[in-house]
């Protein structure tokens, strides 16, 4: 599978500079942290779900959740188990080499199934038989040391007794982790159990939602995490502990937006006409508009100005703006490779190619590095190409 796969090839070569490289199930831990990009979804109670994930694939979608927590009534778990297995198996008769469909359709996306109980992981993966080499791993929620320990250890055993490679995503969303005089011992405690069990952590997802939760709030369509100062602070503390760029730290996503339908505005928009105007984009820009997808857009850019990668997704319309937003721009690209040549491991500062800012050597190394890891599974847009292209490029076919 690869980025923008769902794309014509002559589509591709003009936007991109570099093109998004292929990537497996099988590939690195690295790789598939990044290539998550938005990562949707889907009720595991959905009666047609595995046309659902291959229709999806189709769109360009290369992750999904199957969910069996919160997406579904208590009252509903063996039913969305039952579900769930049963359109697993279909999928897998399909495309026993699990990564890839029926001849000639999309490759089927990583798939992760998230649990409530850490008996499920031995049940499902028992109960799926081959089939279990459809999936990519599990997403733990409400993660702490206590209760994410467990879950570690019972994919641990599942990965061992069925000889697959199986992924955690723990979901960090308690309410320890939320109040300020439980935060530090929490933090802490996630840290150890997350070093513990490093080769089986792919990345660490924020639970938003729960923590607004909390205290009885909900952020509106047009306003961000980033601006409930609650949310905000944790995110802050969740990077500092377990997101560091020394060997410590893990791929953290970014936290789901809630909203995909029109609703009443109260304020301006906030996606600037000037970027759409002259390229017959006004049209998209309107619709980003009226389905309140300037907030989104704004959302994904403070993810990843605060140390965030990829997002959870809970609408197929979401995903096209993160991974257009995710594409290397032809100019971090040219600074990162700028900084990160050989004869620069030295220091110093330089002026960048595009003369309108200043690349300090060491300082900007590690930003500069997991650029490149991003321009190799998100591609490198050509000069000239921006955003905007890209996501009516992506989105094109669709509308």
């Amino acid at each position: 599978m690869r980025h923008f796969g769902h794309l014509a090839p002559s589509e591709r070569q003009a936007l991109f500079h570099h093109e998004p490289v292929e990537f497996t199930r099988e590939s690195t831990a690295r790789t598939l942290a990044v290539a998550l990009g938005a990562t949707l979804y889907s009720p595991a109670t959905r009666p047609r779900l595995a046309d659902d994930v291959r229709r999806l694939a189709r769109r360009g979608v290369v992750s999904m959740v199957l969910c069996l927590e919160d997406s579904i009534g208590d009252g509903e778990v063996a039913q969305a188990e039952e579900n769930l297995v049963r359109q697993l198996r279909a999928l897998f008769l399909e495309a026993p080499g699990a990564t890839r469909g029926p001849e000639g359709s999309a490759p089927l996306p990583l798939l992760f199934v998230r649990v409530r109980e850490p008996g499920q992981i031995t049940t499902l993966t028992e109960r799926l038989g081959s089939a279990v080499g459809l999936l990519s791993g599990f997403v733990l929620p409400k993660f702490t040391e206590d209760r994410g320990v467990p879950f570690l250890e019972a994919l641990t055993r599942a990965e061992g007794e069925h000889g697959v490679r199986l992924f955690a995503m723990p979901v960090l969303e308690s309410p320890e982790l939320l109040h300020l005089e439980t935060r530090a011992v929490t933090l802490a405690g996630i840290a150890r159990a997350v070093d513990k069990y490093r080769d089986r952590v792919l990345a660490l997802r924020l639970g938003v939602t729960d923590f607004c939760s909390v205290y009885g709030l909900r952020r509106t369509p047009h306003i961000t995490a980033y601006d409930v100062g609650l949310v905000a602070t944790v995110i802050a503390d969740v990077v500092n502990v377990l997101g560091r760029d020394d060997g410590t730290g893990c791929t953290i996503t970014g936290p789901v937006w809630e909203y995909f339908r029109l609703s009443e505005r109260m304020f301006k928009p906030q996606l600037r006409s000037s970027p759409f105007r002259g390229r017959g984009a006004d049209e998209l820009r309107a619709e980003l508009i009226e389905h309140d997808m300037d907030g989104l857009l704004r959302e994904i850019q403070l993810d990843r100005a605060n140390g965030l990668q990829g997002k959870t997704c809970i609408h197929p319309s979401h995903v096209a703006p993160v991974h257009a937003l995710s594409v290397v721009t032809h100019e971090e690209y040219s600074d990162a490779t700028d900084i990160l040549r050989p004869e620069r491991h030295g220091g110093g500062v330089l002026r960048s190619a595009y003369t309108n800012k200043m690349n300090e050597v060491k300082p900007h190394r590690s930003w500069a590095e997991r650029t490149l890891l991003r321009a190799e599974v998100f591609g490198v847009a050509r000069e000239g190409v921006d955003f905007v292209d890209l996501l009516a490029a992506a989105t094109h076919e669709h509308r």
